[in-house]
């Protein structure tokens, strides 16, 4: 045996190989809390299963999963990007865990990216469940496929940026509540089930302008009406993004 075969190799490991292997600890642990599968899974399927099947909302002319699907995958994004990674966010800052993170080798901005792949990797398996499901409902989507990538990642930047806005500046008990109620909030005003036009016309003014509005209906113009990308509503959830990121960036406290 030569010398120096069980010598350590002191040093972190290349850049690259921290960053997936700390994207693939946090999609496992997003995957394996209950409460976010609740969030991230279970209640997007119902809705668009429940909603599709009993017609308890004027969807307008055509099939209702038509209508639902785009919002749901919308739904979909928000529950991931917004509410699940801004209540897990926050109390892992509780608990001290980001400061630990914080003074390894991985760098903080590399922690951010890990868990922004998490969030990517975890709407693709969301987006491929619940095309599954609209496709076995009657779904026929329409429209470009790119313009539908290109909504979805400005809707991800958006809401991750919001989400751990609110996990870095305020308590995780706060952040647990607060999500929670904004997640329902949207889902009621947001155009994912209940049409925009069915609101009164000064309220359809400011709730298109939310992020969960326009992703929404930015998808089902493509999807639904196979529509040219909508850039008004990615105009809105690009300035989302832009401002919910900024804000993080600047705000964030990592004890």
């Amino acid at each position: 045996m030569s010398a120096g075969t069980y010598t350590p190799r002191p040093g972190a490991a290349p850049l690259p190989r921290m960053i997936a292997a700390q994207t693939a600890l946090e999609t496992r642990m997003l995957l394996r809390n209950g409460e976010q599968l609740l969030l991230t899974v279970i209640i997007p399927t119902l809705l668009l299963v429940l909603f599709s099947a009993v017609d308890i909302v004027d969807t307008g002319s055509g099939a209702s999963v038509d209508f639902l699907a785009p919002g749901i995958l919308a739904l979909a994004v928000m529950s991931t990007a917004f509410t699940g990674q801004a209540i897990a966010t926050g109390f892992e800052r509780r608990y001290g865990v980001l400061k630990r993170l914080g003074a390894s080798p991985l760098p903080r901005w590399a922690l951010m990216t890990a868990k922004t792949l998490s969030v990517l990797v975890t709407e693709v398996l969301q987006i491929v469940l619940l095309t599954a499901i609209a496709f076995a409902l009657g779904w026929s989507p329409q429209g470009n496929p790119l313009s539908v990538l290109l909504l979805l990642v400005l809707g991800t930047a958006a809401f991750s940026g919001l989400g751990l806005l609110m996990a870095g500046t305020l308590k995780a008990e706060a952040t647990l509540a607060a999500a929670n109620l904004v997640f329902l909030l949207l889902l009621v005003g947001g155009g994912v089930i209940v049409p925009l036009d069915k609101f009164p016309d000064a309220v359809q003014s400011v709730l298109g302008l939310l992020p969960i509005s326009a992703l929404s209906e930015g998808l089902r113009d493509v999807l639904q009406h196979g529509a040219a990308m909508p850039w008004a509503e990615a105009g809105i959830l690009a300035a989302w993004a832009v401002l919910g990121l900024g804000a993080a960036a600047k705000f964030f406290r990592w004890e």
